[in-house]
């Protein structure tokens, strides 16, 4: 039998796999791997201001990433700098002003090393309760503007011609992926969250035929990834977050080398 500890990191790390597969997907069409690394360096910052503001720290995540998601699509309009230069001094200054609002909590005892790099064996009931609520408001949104969002990331101008609301696309995709950080912060951390939406999504890519076939492919990857980490994990008593990680990547490594086989044939 599995002790109760297990069994919650388990259901934690699939409700998040099941969100980032999908996710992710448009994040590697849209090549906007930087965008959510930048979101995902936001977030200490959140969970400074979650226990500022008593409140939950994956709620303060949610909102400040989604407050970063908003500035980073309006800096985007802008010609003065090009757009990973805006990126990159979101993702760093946001970083660096976390790590020093956390340093002047004294009152708080705070977790540090499990925000950067994921704590899954720690997930609570409460936990659970939050990162299966974020995965229906994920995937029901994602379900909605499917169609459109797709339109969008294939050709961005033909989409606008089609009456498609190319920047409410935008918004709605950035304010996703700001609560999918939040809640796969708890599992992966905050310096690996972005490897989840990209490793499965990427690893899928290789043998999926169709957009919808991808995300169901990378939801299962990172499915597996979660499941092969926490073996890792136990076994070799490694981090939890790390491991999880490095079994994505060796999923990837497995499907580029039978797309090559398969090519060979």
């Amino acid at each position: 039998m599995f002790d109760d500890f297990l069994v919650r990191a388990l259901l934690g790390g699939i409700g998040v796999a099941l969100a980032t597969g999908p996710l992710g997907c448009f994040v590697v069409w849209r090549r906007m791997a930087y965008f959510g690394d930048t979101l995902a360096h936001s977030a200490l910052l959140g969970v400074a201001i979650g226990f500022i503001l008593a409140i939950q720290p994956m709620a303060g995540v949610a909102l400040t990433c989604a407050v970063i998601a908003l500035l980073m699509v309006a800096m985007q309009s802008q010609r003065r700098l090009s757009s990973d230069t805006y990126l990159g001094l979101m993702a760093h200054s946001t970083l660096a002003i976390g790590l020093l609002a956390v340093a002047f909590l004294p009152a708080f005892r705070v977790d540090l090393l499990g925000y950067l790099f994921g704590d899954i064996l720690a997930v609570s009931t409460n936990d659970l309760a939050i990162i299966y609520g974020g995965l229906v408001v994920v995937l029901g949104g994602l379900a909605a503007v499917w169609r459109p969002l797709l339109a969008v990331t294939v050709d961005e101008e033909l989409a606008r011609a089609e009456g498609v609301p190319v920047l409410a696309m935008r918004l709605v995709f950035t304010l996703l992926l700001a609560i999918v950080i939040a809640v796969a912060m708890r599992v992966v951390g905050i310096l690996l969250v972005t490897s989840l939406l990209i490793i499965p999504a990427a690893a899928a890519r290789r043998f999926a035929p169709t957009p919808e076939t991808m995300a169901v492919a990378a939801a299962g990857i990172g499915i597996l990834a979660v499941v092969g980490g926490l073996q890792l994990s136990l076994a070799a008593d490694t981090p939890t977050g790390p491991s999880i990680v490095v079994t994505a990547l060796a999923l990837f490594l497995v499907a580029q080398i039978a797309g090559v086989l398969n090519a060979w044939r």
